[in-house]
């Protein structure tokens, strides 16, 4: 189910880095060449509720977002937010982890246009994610944060067999979200 692992650098400029295959998908870092499709998913309604504003609004702020978020993460941290793509090259949405400062451990991640949406692509990519962080990354314990009212995602962070631990705040102006835990024990 993985692939390889290479640098991280190359996600600046060059053409998709796979990280990991599953039999439908193929999770590769994000690049450049990537931001019409992160401008497009950012902007979507769901994305916009249930996971947040992240002031994406043109091309420039895609590629801003791709290279201090997910490529800086790439060579932070040795992980971050994957594209995720049909075995067909199509871009379907995100999947990784990324690390908070407000939290003591990464937390997995995933949005899906809506095309793609109740198709088990989530939950796919999640479950590929997750196993890559313990068997590759050698992370015993992953989190997920997720709006209370944000149902389909917590279906899914159930199914992985994340367990809610409590309600949590981000920062003093964000409201209380759900803290998920998955650890080596579960």
């Amino acid at each position: 189910m993985t692939g390889p692992e290479v640098s991280s650098s190359d996600s600046r400029n060059a053409g998709p880095v796979t990280v990991l295959e599953t039999e439908r998908l193929v999770l590769s870092h994000l690049s450049v060449n990537d931001t019409e499709f992160i401008l497009e998913l950012l902007n979507d309604p769901s994305f916009l509720e249930f996971v947040g504003d992240k002031g994406v609004r043109t091309l420039d702020d895609a590629r801003e977002y791709i290279l201090t978020g997910p490529v800086d993460s790439y060579e932070q941290h040795g992980f971050g937010l994957y594209m995720a793509r049909l075995k067909n090259g199509a871009p379907i949405g995100i999947c990784g982890l990324v690390k908070r400062e407000s939290l003591e451990d990464a937390d997995i991640g995933y949005g899906l246009l809506p095309a793609f949406r109740g198709k088990g692509y989530a939950i796919e990519a999640a479950a590929a994610v997750l196993e890559h962080a313990r068997a590759v990354l050698g992370l015993s314990r992953i989190l997920a944060v997720s709006s209370p009212d944000n149902h389909g995602s917590i279906k899914i962070l159930k199914k992985l067999g994340l367990r809610f631990e409590k309600m949590i705040s981000l920062s003093d102006d964000d409201p209380d979200i759900k803290l998920f835990v998955s650890d080596a024990r579960t």
